[in-house]
């Protein structure tokens, strides 16, 4: 046998054995999905969809409501509405998942912050599929619920906020309260340091302009978190329209920021802490903080727990989750269906006390970060105007506590 016969046999021989060892490769992937399979496979019978929520519906409403943070009538009404944009159509190979089992997990998610990969187990539905459809669900939510998050552009709208803000919370002339939370993130992959903020964590910005009755009137979303928390609302779609008054608000009226906000005639925030009040400058800072309350996320993380720590999805993924959350927020407070709402704070008429709701009962979340502080010299017209109200405070508008007598 000649020499390039014998490289010949040997290059055969060779590509024999890559072939075989390719061959394996396959049986054992493909046993691997065989065995991934046979568990899926069971999920009619054996997943949470058709054992524990279906008993649940059938003999404790009040733990159904608990699990999804909705009950059973609001859940078919949103499966109504979202099964047309989340169902797929089976095929020859397969039968894809049902949206009712889909919607199941985005709800689930948003309650719990469950890893994907405990819903995968609980739900008999591979994780990557998961990954793959969440998103979609939660922008279908929004798109299908967003029409609860309403920007009143009618005065007669904007008055029942005013009455609402007056008649509640006694302060005049009031649209809203605004408020600003990092929503903090896993570190994002290739992100750099555009996420990153002063709490050393890696976020988005939300800013929300909310309403009398704890309802969302205004969201913005996406900001990167290294901004400054200042140039966040300088920079943001909400303040553009409040600067010119395509919002379309009763002349004279103001809406409600902290220390993060700077002071303008269209915004009040709280006298300087650092500095000595004075009786006048006290009592505008309780009556201003006290209607602030109503934009504590408190609220919103003790109904979506996912937001008690850091969300382990990128930014865009965030965006879609925060939305869908704020729309869900608005509609079951909007419907009044839900069996268990959660309880706001409310004001003892007679004693002229605060009455915390149970939404204060759980630990401040984690995945919610305050906008830091911004110091600056104001116009001459906002502080005027702060002052005009302080003035009210400890005049006319003075709310003295009944006595028990």
């Amino acid at each position: 046998m000649s020499t390039d016969e014998v490289e010949l046999a040997i290059v055969r021989v060779i590509e024999e054995l890559i072939k075989l060892k390719r061959g394996n490769k396959q049986v054992a992937k493909g046993n691997k999905k065989m065995c991934l399979k046979t568990w899926i496979l069971k999920r009619n019978q054996l997943g949470v969809s058709n054992t524990l929520l279906r008993e649940l519906a059938l003999e404790d409403h009040q733990s159904y409501s608990n699990f999804l943070r909705i009950n059973e009538d609001m859940f078919n009404i949103l499966l109504q509405k979202i099964q047309p944009k989340i169902q797929k159509k089976d095929t020859i190979m397969r039968s894809t998942l049902p949206a009712k089992i889909k919607l199941e997990l985005a709800l689930r998610y948003l309650a719990t912050g469950d890893s994907y990969k405990t819903l995968q187990y609980m739900y008999r539905v591979g994780k990557s599929s998961i990954c793959d459809f969440m998103p979609e669900v939660f922008q279908a939510i929004y798109e299908l619920l967003q029409e609860y998050i309403e920007v009143p552009f009618e005065k007669v709208k904007w008055n029942k906020i005013v009455n609402g803000f007056d008649n509640l919370w006694n302060f005049p002339q009031c649209t809203g309260a605004i408020d600003g939370k990092h929503i903090v993130m896993e570190c994002p992959s290739n992100s750099g340091s555009n996420y990153y903020n002063y709490k050393g964590t890696f976020s988005i910005v939300l800013l929300a302009l909310v309403d009398h009755n704890y309802n969302f009137s205004c969201i913005d979303i996406g900001s990167y978190g290294s901004k400054s928390d200042g140039g966040v609302f300088a920079k943001s779609a909400l303040k553009k329209a409040l600067v010119e008054n395509k919002l379309n608000m009763p002349h004279e009226s103001v809406i409600l920021g902290d220390e993060a906000f700077p002071l303008q005639t269209y915004l009040m925030k709280p006298f300087a802490r650092r500095n000595i009040l004075t009786k006048r400058e006290k009592i505008y800072n309780y009556r201003h903080c006290r209607a602030r309350r109503i934009v504590e996320f408190g609220i919103f993380a003790s109904r979506f727990r996912i937001f008690r720590r850091p969300i382990p999805l990128s930014p865009d993924k965030t965006i879609k989750l925060v939305k869908a959350a704020c729309a869900l927020h608005n509609w079951i407070r909007k419907t009044g269906n839900s069996s268990k709402p959660i309880s706001v704070d409310i004001e003892d008429t007679e004693t002229r006390s605060l009455i915390e709701g149970s939404w204060s009962n759980y630990p401040k979340p984690s995945g919610l970060l305050d906008l830091t502080p911004i110091q600056r010299n104001y116009a001459t017209d906002a502080k005027q105007k702060r002052n005009y109200l302080a003035d009210y405070f400890v005049g006319e508008g003075a709310v003295v506590a009944k006595s028990n007598e």
